[in-house]
């Protein structure tokens, strides 16, 4: 579960609505035409931006924000190593039980083509087009909330100029001016919070997910060439905590 995430949510949406109750109350800002007009508009734009699949999918993609678990890059370096030393004592053949031990498809079926002894650059077309594979499915729902997070206030726009069209059309009447310009300024605020404090957020975060995954994929990659080719343990592990950055040398301090 992402703390963050939740707490981002939370707290944003109780500044807004603490915000809204000390000037008055919650029910001047509950326009249900502006609600429409903006979440429908912005779903619809969106289902005319992208294929239905991929527009469906945002559903399930949304639960990545808030519930996400990825194994930590240093722990699938540590395994690559004891993979590699296993491999260099006892052959690519002793490995094959790694096979069955491991919960990632992408290190299995690497592993797999390995222990079948295909060759270096073989693996290593396989691999690359599954990667890129998997970053073009990961980025679908990055792009489409970063759409949506355009959309939104930009149907906000659309229902304010209805509701002034609206207002100016009855100007016959002065009394009834001010709450239909009221109304008109709901629907820009409904599609701003939706797009500054939501979509765009989401997107923002799903990006860094995906960002993740390739690297730990990367990691994978490399770690596996490294495996095939017979390279030194050791000399694969400085490769590969390169990825680390930074965050491997101040644990090595503080160690």
């Amino acid at each position: 579960m992402d703390i963050s995430s939740i707490i981002g949510v939370v707290s944003g949406m109780g500044f807004v609505l603490g915000t809204i109750l000390l000037g008055g109350s919650i029910m001047m800002f509950v326009n249900i035409p502006s609600i429409l007009i903006v979440v429908g508009g912005t779903l619809a734009a969106s289902m005319i931006a992208y294929p239905l699949g991929d527009f469906l999918s945002i559903f399930k993609t949304a639960v990545k924000i808030f519930m996400f678990k990825l194994q930590p890059p240093d722990e699938i370096i540590n395994n690559l190593v004891e993979i590699s030393n296993k491999a260099r004592k006892g052959g690519l053949l002793s490995i094959e039980g790694d096979i069955q031990n491991t919960s990632d498809p992408y290190l299995a079926q690497a592993l797999q083509m390995t222990v079948d002894g295909v060759k270096t650059a073989d693996i290593a077309v396989i691999m690359q087009k599954k990667m890129a594979l998997t970053k073009k499915s990961l980025d679908v729902g990055a792009n489409i909330f970063g759409s949506m997070g355009s959309f939104a206030p930009a149907f906000g726009m659309i229902g304010t100029l209805i509701g002034l069209v609206q207002m100016l059309a009855g100007l016959d009447d002065p009394s009834s001016i001010g709450p239909k310009m009221a109304v008109a300024m709901i629907t820009t605020f409904y599609g701003s919070v939706l797009a500054n404090l939501f979509f765009i957020p989401m997107s923002d975060k799903l990006a860094g997910r995906n960002a993740e995954e390739i690297t730990n994929m990367n990691i994978i990659f490399e770690g596996i060439i490294s495996i095939r080719e017979g390279e030194h343990p050791k000399l694969m592990e400085d490769k590969l905590n390169i990825y680390l950055g930074d965050t491997k040398k101040t644990t090595e301090e503080t160690g």
